[in-house]
Parts: structure tokens; sequence; C-alpha cells
């Protein structure tokens, strides 16, 4: 498969084993993915690859910068990527009142690969 024809996703998780288990799976499914672990990486990430398909990104991440926090300026940058979010408290997305939080999943920790995987090819077919 050529590097063109990769979906591109980046997970912005700060819990490592989820982070890792995401990547582990996402990478054997045939995406190409990149890892933060929090907004300061995120942000940078999306300032410098050119292309994204998908971000996953906890809510609740270090330094008082949420998953909306990061999400909302990055489709504004990029209308075309799509978000999911994923949270232990996913009360807390939908009360925050994003008007992304409306348009974007919303995954429910814990949660299977296959739920996710079937968000996934839903947002991106």
């Amino acid at each position: 498969m050529s590097s063109d024809a990769e979906n591109v996703v980046l997970i912005v998780e700060d819990e490592p084993l989820i982070l890792m288990l995401l990547s582990d799976y996402l990478s054997g499914e045939g995406y190409r993915v990149l890892q933060a672990e929090n907004g300061e990486q995120a942000f940078e990430i999306l300032a410098t690859k050119p292309h994204l398909d998908l971000m996953i990104t906890d809510y609740r991440l270090p330094g008082g910068v949420s998953g909306v926090m990061i999400a909302e300026p990055a489709v504004k940058l990029r209308p075309e990527l799509k978000v999911i979010f994923i949270s232990g408290y996913p009360a807390e997305i939908v009360d925050c009142g994003s008007p992304i939080t409306r348009k974007a999943p919303i995954l429910a920790k814990p949660f299977t690969m296959e739920t996710l995987h079937l968000q996934i090819q839903t947002l991106l077919n």
C-alpha cells in the first residue's frame, strides 16, 4: 500500500497503555498512526503534518487542555478532518457546549475496538 492510500490518524491520549493499545490496533488495521500525549504535542503535529484524516482525542488531558480545545481549531484549519472523542466522562464533552461535539462521535471508555473501528469506517467512507 502506498503512503498516499493510507488514512492518517492522530491519537491524543495521555494514558500510555490506552495510547499504545489504540496505536497498535489501528496500525494493524492499516492506518498510519501519529501519537500525542498532550495538547502541546497534538498542536505541534497539527502544525507540521500536512495530511490528517482523523483525530481521536481524549477529553481530559494534562495541562488544562481538553480534547475539544484541540479539535475546534484543528477543524477550522482542516475542515475535512474527522474527530472522535473518547472519555471516561462522556457527559462532560456534551456539557461543554461546543458545536463540534454535536457532530463528532463520542465513545465512552471502556469501548471495544470493534466499536471504534465501525465509527472510523463510518466517518472515513
